[in-house]
Formats: structure tokens, sequence, C-alpha cells
């Protein structure tokens, strides 16, 4: 019986003594990434079909919009993917997906919220929110480039690593 808890508290402790935030953080950017950078690429390559039906955003035309929309999902999910300028990245699909949201539900206003179904498309892009904000308080983590550049910066100025964690 003795052993027997000894290893249940071996295999508890062995359990929640890791923390694989890091992983976790990655895993989270390489998700949000390749998924945007699936509809940026499938609206680029269908960009004469989608851009006829595609809303006029801040008063460009439909064309520009879809075109500068196709720039943040590529371009962006690259640099979040990478953990590059992250914090910084997240910005303009968050304000995206925020219109987004608003130009797919604007119609549905009116309806009570049980009265939607899960088939509608307004929890995409509110699914990408909660992403972005998540990875916007959290950080890149230390797998990424953004972390290896701040070492380079901390070790070309002569600091200990102990900087970097202050910050």
């Amino acid at each position: 019986m003795r052993k027997l808890v000894e290893l249940l508290k071996r295999v508890y402790f062995w359990t929640t003594g890791y923390s694989y935030t890091n992983i976790g953080r990655l895993f989270l950017r390489l998700f949000v990434g390749i998924m945007m950078l699936h509809f940026g690429v499938r609206q680029w390559m269908l960009f004469g079909e989608v851009a006829s039906g595609f809303p006029p955003v801040l008063g460009l035309s439909p064309e520009v919009s879809l075109a500068v929309l196709v720039a943040i999902e590529c371009l962006c999910s690259l640099f979040i993917m990478l953990g590059l300028m992250m914090r910084i990245m997240i910005v303009p699909p968050f304000i995206a997906m925020a219109m987004a949201e608003h130009y797919l539900l604007s119609d549905y206003l009116q309806e009570a919220a049980w009265q939607l179904s899960w088939s509608q498309p307004g929890y995409l892009p509110i699914m990408f929110l909660g992403i972005y904000f998540f990875l916007m308080l959290v950080g890149p983590g230390k797998i990424s480039c953004d972390y290896f550049l701040s070492l380079h910066i901390i070790h070309s100025d002569n600091k200990s690593e102990s900087a970097l964690e202050e910050v």
C-alpha cells in the first residue's frame, strides 16, 4: 500500500510539476497562423470571385478592401507563426476579425441569440478574436524569434538574462 501511495505521489508531481506553457503558446501561434493563412491563400486564389461580393470597407472599393484583408491575413500570419513582433502583428488581424464579425452578424442583429445556429458564419471571427486576445496577453513565449532576438540584444549589451525576465 505504501508503494502505491509513493507511486501515486510521483505520478501526481510528475504531471503537475512541469509547465509546457511555451510549447502551448507555440502550438496556438502555429494553429491560428495556419488557419488564417489558409483563409488568406484561399481568398487570394479566388480573388475575382470573392471580390464581387466583398463589402466596401472604410470607403475603399471591394477589390482594394479584399487585397488589404488578404495581405493582413497572409503577412501577419507568417509573423505570428514565427513569433516575430507578434504583439504588433496581432493588431491588424484582430481589427479585421472585429470588422468581419460586424459585417457577418449585422443581418442577424434582430434575432435573439438562441435563434442563431452553429452553422452561421459568425462564430469563426469570434474564435479568432479570443485567440488573438489571449496571445496578446501572454506574448509569444520562449520558442519565438522575439525571445531569441531579445537574448541577442541583451548579450550584445553585456547584460544578464535576468534583465529579460524583468521586462
